[in-house]
């Protein structure tokens, strides 16, 4: 009797322990499976994509070039948009292209730029919201003339036939102002309205008596002029200068050296930043893709553009209209701006 207990307890005690193994191995602790099972995939952001435009100018002024150098560095860089240069009338179109929406983003100057967002002339009745991107280069008005020219002075040039650039280019506000401070008009001269190329190439042909050209030097069609000719400056006096700054802060005054364009003195011009502008409602994802693709690869920038080397991150927020909220987080991003 005493064997078959003993017996039975122990085939009792072993029925215990192969049921605790198998209670055990059938409730494993929640922690236990939740870690064991594979972890939520979280979604992907979406690449960017799309067909992108950029408002320059004629082929023969220096927004082109630099439009297209944006372009490439987009299309290389942002990781799925497609940008491609559009070739306007210039600073003042690119403005009401931008506000339209014909173009995603334009090259303008600074002043044309304020003008258009405070209902200024020349866009008292097309007034418009812009934003900017990033303050640009410099821009300055070449007033020029052959070197063995008489006129040697803005006064000079009343009554003669002025190449002004194109229609809607940014050449006649600074000219106006320029003519203000001597007391003239566009009144007092014969303008023609041309692409700054084909103005130059009138000049060459003495159709006109002197070319400008608003853009960053050495402009290409001053440069393809001097191939064959010399050229000089109009230069603005000192004491007009001092007046039309105190009307016009965004004017600059800039000295060009004489080896710029092989000329015999220094030229002292008009300078104005350009600005990149977009629509307050542009997309932030892609503006801020923008200005990555523009100062993550500035060096290759400047090598495939002379103007970008004065573009700098540190002024580019720099400016006298809002900035857009996707150039804002980059810039904050890299520590420019608060």
């Amino acid at each position: 009797m005493e064997k078959k207990m003993k017996r039975n307890f122990i085939i009792f005690a072993v029925y215990i322990a192969m049921m605790a193994v198998i209670l055990g191995s059938c409730s494993k602790p929640k922690t236990d499976s939740s870690a064991a099972a594979p972890a939520a995939a979280v979604p992907a952001k979406p690449a960017l994509s799309g067909q992108l435009s950029i408002g320059t100018a004629t082929m023969g002024g220096a927004y082109y070039p630099f439009g297209q150098a944006i372009a490439n560095l987009v299309t290389q860089y942002s990781g799925g948009l497609q940008m491609t240069p559009e070739v306007t009338g210039g600073a003042v179109e690119n403005c009401l292209l931008v506000i339209k929406g014909d173009v995603d983003i334009g090259i303008t100057n600074e002043n044309h730029a304020y003008a258009a967002v405070n209902g200024l002339e020349p866009f008292v009745t097309t007034k418009g919201d812009l934003n900017i991107v990033a303050r640009l280069y410099p821009s300055v008005l070449h007033i020029m003339v052959p070197e063995n020219s008489p006129i040697n002075t803005i006064s000079d040039l009343k009554g003669k036939r002025l190449a002004v650039g194109p229609a809607g280019g940014g050449t006649l506000a600074p000219l106006e102002a320029t003519f203000k401070a001597y007391g003239m008009s566009i009144s007092d001269i014969v303008p023609s309205y041309l692409a700054f190329n084909d103005g130059f190439t009138q000049l060459a042909d003495g159709n006109v008596d002197a070319a400008l050209q608003l853009s960053g030097y050495p402009a290409a069609a001053v440069m393809e002029y001097i191939a064959t000719k010399q050229i000089k400056f109009v230069n603005i006096s000192s004491d007009k200068f001092d007046t039309m700054l105190k009307e016009n802060p965004y004017f600059t005054k800039v000295t060009v050296p004489a080896d710029t364009y092989k000329m015999k003195k220094d030229g002292t011009a008009i300078g104005i930043c350009n600005v990149l502008i977009v629509r307050p409602e542009a997309n932030e994802d892609i503006v801020y893709a923008i200005t990555a693709c523009i100062f993550d690869h500035i060096d290759e920038f400047r090598a495939a553009n002379a103007n970008a080397n004065d573009v700098h991150i540190k002024t580019a927020a720099n400016a006298s209209i809002p900035v857009h909220p996707g150039a804002l987080k980059y810039y904050r991003e890299k520590k420019v701006i608060q």
